[in-house]
């Protein structure tokens, strides 16, 4: 990802599932990345949701692809 300004397109309580996102996010072309892995407790993701962001300039087209997907 470009240094500059990120947008978050997704929260989630699972970080495999923002993984999952941000693999298929990058296999269309949009650099991706899971921000807030900090625990490794669970239940803590309920308090402090993990994001995934991608370069602003992104965002449109990162969340129309998530939409087709479903989440």
């Amino acid at each position: 990802m470009k240094d500059g300004e990120f947008k978050t397109v997704a929260k989630y309580t699972d970080p495999m599932l923002a993984h999952i996102d941000e693999g298929m996010l990058r296999e269309n072309g949009i650099p991706a990345m899971v921000f807030g892995e900090t625990s490794s407790y669970p239940s803590i993701m309920q308090v402090n949701p993990v994001e995934l962001k991608v370069n602003a300039e992104d965002y449109d087209a990162a969340m129309a692809l998530l939409q087709q997907t479903g989440e």
